[in-house]
């Protein structure tokens, strides 16, 4: 930098984003330089380019920053970010117990072992798991080690919830979250991990946008008059569209306005029940409709799901932020 600077007036950088994070990003704006942190999968390649090298790469960026040709993604803030890394720690911990779950049940089936009732982990699969005797004290320990395995998952999602609880009151987007609880499927978790993941949905113009952005549309492939549509592309952010296509398999059942749903709509701006019950009652019906005409059904959620971010954007505009 301070070679450079004894060389020109102003100075722009660009580095693709990666796992190093926004450190570098925040260190040069913080010292009043303009830097852009650049999406990998937009850079423009040549396809018969096969030598990568860090140099070439460098001078790669540096032309196509000077042609205009780079998109920049949007830096969170510090804030967001911790809270957006609560989220993914949350989300890796339910990974991980549902993993050491699927252990101890293969287990047990190797063994032989049989629970009658479902498998649920409540109180009477628990008093099951209590009276379980191996074959052999080897055994015996194995099994010992799953249960305390799966114990110690459910213990580190308790903290992790309770912190993330803890967290969102004093969050500049804490309103957006409330508001968006008012809509089917959406509960506490859901709205932080789309927010955080996203960031201020009004960012973005349109529902088209956003929906493109989080790859809940549909690949084409279209030339001439022939037009053919594909699976989504699975672009952006894949944190928030799996987090969406789950609060879209609630859209199963017919419309209606649960005492959990009327609840957290109480205290809301009018306009944002008005919107939640117009999404619930166009959702219901189209899953039903795709369905009907012979969908997948996770095709039909995965349509409502980009639906449903729509109506996510439309909530969003009604509230407003504090400065």
């Amino acid at each position: 930098m301070r070679r450079l600077q004894s060389k020109a007036s102003r100075l722009v950088f660009a580095y693709e984003a990666g796992p190093c994070g926004y450190v570098l990003y925040r260190y040069l704006t913080g010292k009043g330089l303009t830097c852009l942190v650049v999406a990998p999968s937009l850079i423009p390649k040549k396809a018969g380019d096969h030598v990568k090298t860090d140099r070439r790469d460098a001078v790669q960026l540096a032309r196509l920053l000077r042609s205009g040709d780079l998109t920049a993604v949007t830096v969170p803030s510090v804030e967001d970010e911790a809270l957006r890394d609560v989220c993914r720690a949350r989300e890796d911990t339910v990974a991980d117990l549902i993993a050491a779950k699927f252990r101890l049940k293969s287990f047990l089936l190797r063994l032989g072992l049989h629970y009658a009732g479902r498998a649920d982990w409540n109180a009477a699969h628990r008093r099951y798991l209590a009276r379980v005797v191996c074959p052999t004290p080897a055994q015996q320990i194995v099994f010992q080690d799953y249960v305390h395995t799966v114990d110690a998952r459910v213990e580190r999602l308790r903290r992790l919830e309770a912190e993330l609880a803890a967290l969102i009151p004093a969050w500049r987007l804490h309103p957006v979250v409330e508001a968006l609880q008012a809509l089917r499927g959406v509960q506490q978790t859901v709205a932080v991990t789309v927010l955080t993941e996203l960031g201020d949905l009004t960012r973005f113009d349109t529902p088209r946008q956003l929906g493109a952005f989080v790859g809940l549309t549909p690949s084409e492939y279209s030339s001439g008059p022939s037009r053919r549509q594909g699976p989504i592309t699975k672009a952006g952010n894949g944190h928030a569209r799996r987090a969406l296509i789950e609060a879209a398999w609630a859209y199963r059942f017919p419309a209606k306005v649960s005492p959990i749903i009327q609840k957290r709509l109480e205290g809301l701006r009018p306009p944002v029940p008005a919107i939640a019950w117009k999404a619930q009652v166009r959702l219901c019906k189209r899953y039903r409709r795709l369905v009907a005409r012979g969908k997948n059904p996770n095709v039909a959620v995965t349509a409502i799901a980009r639906e449903l971010l729509a109506f996510m954007w439309a909530i969003a505009r009604e509230v407003p932020l504090s400065a």
